[in-house]
């Protein structure tokens, strides 16, 4: 009887062990550290992020990344203020350091402009845009930097010949008031453009045609970049892994996944579209030309009317980048 009991006894032990392990996380979970990312866009060109983050890339890095949704100049003052740890919107970031803002960038996923300038039926010619309105992006968003850039290299000075609205929110809803006609054109991302055009929509110009200016990527406080060193080059390689493995082209259909999966793309061949459109913009390496870089201080600067003179060094870090590509075995 006693022999019973104790063998009862022990099966009640071992049980609740078993309980207790399924519960418990993987000693790899529990010592993830948990970070957090703000982004002003959800779009398709954040792919090489996107792919870090369901390859497992950041994970393998020790670290939990949550991307927080918010506008490119409030991000900048999120990671200032320790709210968030990167900011997503490298715009933003180079707009903070521009005013003397402690920031800096640390690598650009994307060189060129993943927006096209997509105007109402009825208007075919760029030019033909001479005082009406287009729909930008939220203040010191991308969107509608382009849009100024742009214009001016075609001709069209904004605010004089053309307004660009300010808008906040997402590529969707500038398709949204385009579709309601409150704009004449507005810059779409994809699929916005794809979709636009088949409902008859005019592309009059893709910006990665006329500007080149780099994009996506993340930044940090020099003050994080400081105390958080390991932490910083761990993001970077990650980001910089996820890059190399949409590059790869034994990756296709496993980066389409991703796709479909990130942005409830039902429709495969949509899917290799977008991915298709993506492949024009993003960087081979993380690096942009230091001249395209400057292009966007430039603007960051008019548009803030900062007067000094700001260099490239002032707002990018590519030290723990350069770290990253020789462990990758990536050559410069």
């Amino acid at each position: 009887m006693a022999r019973n009991r104790h063998s009862r006894f022990i099966a009640l032990v071992l049980c609740a062990l078993s309980f207790a392990f399924v519960l418990l996380p993987s000693s790899a979970e529990a010592q993830l550290k948990k970070v957090r990312m703000g982004s002003s866009s959800t779009n398709v060109s954040f792919l090489a992020l996107y792919t870090a983050i369901h390859r497992g890339f950041f994970r393998d890095e020790g670290i939990d990344l949550e991307i927080v949704f918010m506008p490119a100049n409030l991000a900048s003052t999120a990671v200032l203020n320790g709210d968030v740890d990167y900011n997503g919107a490298v715009t933003g970031t180079i707009g903070a350091a521009v005013q003397g803002r402690p920031m800096k960038v640390l690598l650009f996923t994307v060189a060129k402009p993943l927006l096209f300038l997509v105007s109402q039926k009825n208007i075919k010619d760029v030019k033909q845009l001479k005082g009406k309105k287009i729909a930008g992006s939220s203040p010191g968003g991308s969107a509608t930097l382009l849009a100024n850039q742009a214009l001016k290299l075609i001709g069209l000075e904004p605010g004089k010949d053309v307004s660009v609205l300010q808008m906040s929110g997402s590529a969707a809803s500038r398709y949204a008031v385009l579709e309601s006609g409150v704009v004449e054109a507005s810059l779409l991302s994809v699929p916005e453009n794809i979709i636009a055009i088949e409902k008859g929509y005019n592309e009059l110009l893709f910006l990665g045609d006329v500007v080149e200016f780099p994009q996506n990527g993340f930044g940090a406080s020099e003050k994080k970049i400081r105390e958080n060193p390991d932490e910083i080059y761990r993001m970077v390689r990650a980001t910089l892994r996820g890059l190399q493995f949409v590059w790869d082209k034994n990756n296709t259909e496993a980066v389409t996944n991703v796709l479909m999966k990130q942005w409830k793309v039902s429709d495969r061949k949509m899917a290799a579209e977008m991915s298709r459109q993506v492949g024009r913009v993003l960087t081979k390496d993380a690096y942009v030309k230091p001249e395209s870089v400057q292009v966007l201080i430039d603007l960051a600067r008019e548009s803030a009317k900062v007067t000094k003179p700001v260099t490239v060094a002032d707002v990018v870090d590519y030290s723990f980048l350069d770290k990253a590509r020789k462990e990758l075995g990536m050559v410069k």
